[in-house]
């Protein structure tokens, strides 16, 4: 490798999958050698304990009496130029095109200096702020200044195309997990908590809005839990959580369903679960669905999204269209009705997660691209991703 490189990450810190999955990718850029600057309103949720090589900026806003609404995003772009300019950084890596893309694009012209920038697309900044006609012009414009673009899924790159009308090239980098956090615990103790050893664990996991589906996931479960017995435990919160619970109130289902909140050590909870379920009505990637793999939990889902891409229909878990309870309930029992099966699912799982979206091979990608915008030719090393 080439000198080490001074990176800038800019995120959302403090919830949602791409603040996670850009902080865990800046920590293991840090682990080659890298210096890390995160440049953000709060210390990313995820970031952990100190390194030598990674540092926080952060982004305090102006709170002028003139502002009716304080201007984060101006105060971002400026602390962005700052930093470069200070830290004489190599590249902006943003996570979300609105507003961290135009964000860096202002910084960019600030810096005084041939500044790049890479923008990685996440899912709801295309999915549901470039169908505001509002925005279409800003996104496309923070789009076409980045100086590589990427995306977590080919099926987020089709609808970046075709809502906004672009051509420019878009690298597709999967999301990730790092093997040494995700990989099945030994929580007998911690399951023998909630079900007793003829019962299953059913999971969803997510912040509860209405494109989760969550009632899809209280569905599944009911039909589920009258031919194999369950419980299903719900993590997270949002603002369907309140029409969640009563639901389950409803269907008196209140002895079957735990509510754990947000938890950070989301491995250990996942490795109880014997399913996750995943119906959304949207979804660029999944996230937890790789969790729940690298955990060895099979996924219940929808054929939505980047989903397909992630969960391998018939060997990782069973998809079904949006809104087909009966389908994936189904599918739910015949698993977990299973032994042999289930057990061939889990084993697939573990493969799939550790294989294709391995955290080396993903971190190695985006090193790549980074080199490719600076203009630096680098041959890196093929990761190496085993089991």
């Amino acid at each position: 490798m080439t000198r080490p490189l001074k990176i800038g990450i800019t995120c959302y810190p403090t919830l949602g999958g791409s603040g996670v999955v850009a902080t865990e990718l800046g920590k293991l850029l840090a682990e080659k050698g890298h210096e890390i600057h995160f440049i953000t309103h709060s210390i990313p949720f995820r970031l952990g304990q100190f390194k030598k090589n990674i540092f926080f900026h952060e982004v305090e806003v102006n709170d002028y009496y003139v502002f009716r609404y304080p201007p984060y995003d101006l105060s971002l772009a400026s602390k962005m130029a700052q930093v470069a300019k200070m830290q004489n950084l190599d590249l902006l890596h943003v996570h979300y095109a609105v507003p961290h893309a135009v964000c860096a694009f202002l910084a960019k012209q600030m810096a005084g200096y041939d500044l790049r920038t890479v923008t990685t697309l996440h899912g709801t900044d295309i999915t549901v702020l470039a169908q505001d006609e509002s925005l279409k012009d800003l996104i496309r414009l923070a789009i076409n200044s980045s100086d590589a673009v990427t995306a977590v899924s080919n099926d987020l790159i089709k609808e970046t195309r075709e809502l906004l009308d672009i051509d420019k090239n878009i690298d597709l980098t999967y999301n990730f997990v790092d093997k040494r956090i995700y990989y099945p615990r030994s929580c007998a103790s911690l399951r023998s908590d909630f079900v007793s050893d003829n019962e299953k664990i059913l999971m969803h996991i997510s912040n509860f809005r209405p494109v989760k589906r969550v009632s899809d996931v209280v569905d599944v479960f009911a039909k589920v839990h009258e031919q194999v017995p369950s419980k299903l435990l719900l993590v997270g919160e949002g603002p369907d959580l309140p029409k969640i619970q009563q639901k389950i109130r409803t269907m008196g289902l209140e002895d079957r369903v735990h509510f754990l909140g947000k938890q950070d050590d989301v491995a250990h909870v996942i490795s109880i679960a014997d399913l996750m379920l995943l119906p959304s009505e949207k979804e660029s990637f999944g996230l937890v669905a790789l969790e729940a793999m690298a955990c060895g939990v099979p996924t219940i889902g929808s054929i939505a999204g980047g989903i397909p891409e992630l969960v391998t229909h018939g060997e990782t878990g069973y998809l079904s269209p949006v809104g087909d309870t009966d389908s994936m309930a189904a599918d739910a029992i015949r698993l977990l009705q299973n032994e042999r099966m289930f057990h061939e699912f889990r084993e697939a799982c573990l493969h799939r997660a550790r294989t294709r979206f391995c955290n080396d091979r993903i971190t190695a990608e985006y090193e790549q691209i980074y080199y490719r915008v600076l203009g630096l030719d680098v041959e890196l090393p093929e990761p190496v991703c085993t089991e």
